[in-house]
């Protein structure tokens, strides 16, 4: 909206706008490979140990030979969005706006499809920077409705997994769960959430289990994937991780769905139809999904 060529000064357009002029003129620096790597190892770290708080992943860093001081760490794990799992006492209030509901799934049995949804966001390291994954997950299959790619933390991203995954299910859920994050207690959010007809869950301050579903997709999603293929940019990993949402959907069989995928028991479709088959889990795999791991015992072997 600021035209230099214009006949008002660019110090009386920003007055008029309400604008800083330091916003006009800053060019924004790309972090320098150094950082990007140690985002990289902190990510590692925080899947690995995310009960270690900043001084403990000082320490760990310190111990592999990198210089690093508190202050650092705690300013890039608050750029990637990551906070140790503690408990923690009241020492900061909800932005304006912010609306914090009740955890509703306490002591609920979750026995139904589309009964409880959740939703959280997670990092993801890039060999040239980072990025943001947002998924929306139905609680009973473990079936990732919709996700997200995002370069940043915005709400907007949160909103188009919300719109993909009913349009994807074609009805909503009874309860939604998030986290207590400003995107999930904004009224924009809360808006749309209740509009749908669901109800809004928040988990309690400090309580990383009251998403326990979510997080342990995203332990799943890097182990399997992200850090096996260690993705270059944006699309490469859009395009990487929309090949193992549709195996992780369709072909993974879960321990803990007795070895169905998320797609057979969202479906309804029975465990004693599959045995006898040659798909049990003791089966060889039928997966037409190229792991990287496959690629590296390949290369490693060569």
């Amino acid at each position: 909206m600021i035209d230099p060529q214009d006949e008002l000064s660019v110090r009386r357009q920003c007055r008029l706008l309400g604008l800083d002029r330091s916003g006009v003129y800053y060019a924004p620096v790309s972090p320098s490979a150094a950082e990007i790597a140690l985002c990289h190892r902190l990510d590692e770290l925080y899947t690995a140990f995310p009960f270690y708080g900043v001084r403990r992943m000082t320490e760990a860093l310190r111990r592999e030979g990198q210089t690093v001081n508190p202050k650092r760490v705690r300013r890039l794990l608050r750029a990637m969005g990551l906070l140790a799992v503690y408990p923690k006492p009241r020492l900061s209030l909800p932005g304006a706006g912010a609306s914090v509901f009740p955890y509703l799934l306490r002591g609920v049995k979750i026995e139904r499809p589309h009964q409880v949804w959740a939703i959280d966001i997670t990092y993801v390291r890039l060999r040239g920077g980072f990025a943001y994954l947002v998924a929306l997950l139905e609680w009973f299959s473990r079936y990732v409705l919709a996700w997200e790619l995002a370069p940043s933390l915005e709400t907007l991203y949160c909103l188009r997994v919300l719109e993909a995954a009913l349009t994807q299910a074609g009805c909503a859920a009874e309860i939604l769960n998030s986290d207590q994050g400003s995107q999930f207690t904004s009224a924009e959010w809360i808006a749309a959430v209740q509009a749908a007809g669901m109800q809004v869950s928040h988990d309690g301050r400090g309580r990383a289990l009251d998403n326990v579903m979510v997080e342990r997709l995203w332990r799943t999603v890097k182990y399997e994937d992200i850090y096996l293929r260690d993705y270059g940019d944006l699309p490469e990993a859009r395009a990487g991780l929309g090949g193992y949402f549709r195996f992780y959907n369709q072909e993974r069989p879960h321990q803990g769905l007795e070895y169905r995928t998320p797609a057979e028991v969202l479906n309804g479709t029975p465990r004693t139809s599959r045995e006898g088959t040659g798909n049990g889990p003791c089966a060889p795999s039928p997966f037409r999904f190229k792991m990287g791991w496959e690629q590296n015992r390949k290369t490693t072997s060569q």
